[in-house]
């Protein structure tokens, strides 16, 4: 089991920068598949970014913030970071991360963290 606990969310102005940050609690981080979603207010959640196991993992993204998010693990540290840059309004959302075994990056995860919102103001 892995245990999940996002920080680093906040409000920032339209443009600007955030960095989520994940620490996972587990002896073997290395070995999941890690992922952040997020949920806007009336949206179903959706898929943001994934990562998959071990060092040099490969990365995905969703189309909508494809080449402004950059996702990340430190295995040494148990840690998944997302690194968001010129954010919009539209980002506004409760962001998530998530892990799983497998490698399929974009759905089925089975550990979840509370969540930490991300405000983007206009």
């Amino acid at each position: 089991q892995v245990q999940l606990v996002e920080s680093g969310g906040g409000l920032v102005q339209a443009g600007g920068s955030l960095r989520l940050s994940c620490q996972a609690r587990g002896r073997t981080f290395s070995t999941y598949t890690m992922g952040w979603f997020r949920q806007a207010p009336g949206k179903e959640r959706e898929f943001v970014a994934g990562i998959t196991a071990w060092a040099g993992g490969n990365t995905y993204y969703a189309d909508s913030v494809k080449g402004r998010f950059t996702i990340s693990r430190d295995n040494a540290r148990n840690t998944l970071s997302l690194e968001m840059n010129g954010l919009k309004p539209g980002d506004t959302a409760v962001y998530y991360c998530a892990a799983k075994t497998g490698t399929a990056v974009f759905e089925n995860y089975t550990y979840w963290g509370q969540g930490t919102q991300v405000t983007v103001s206009s």
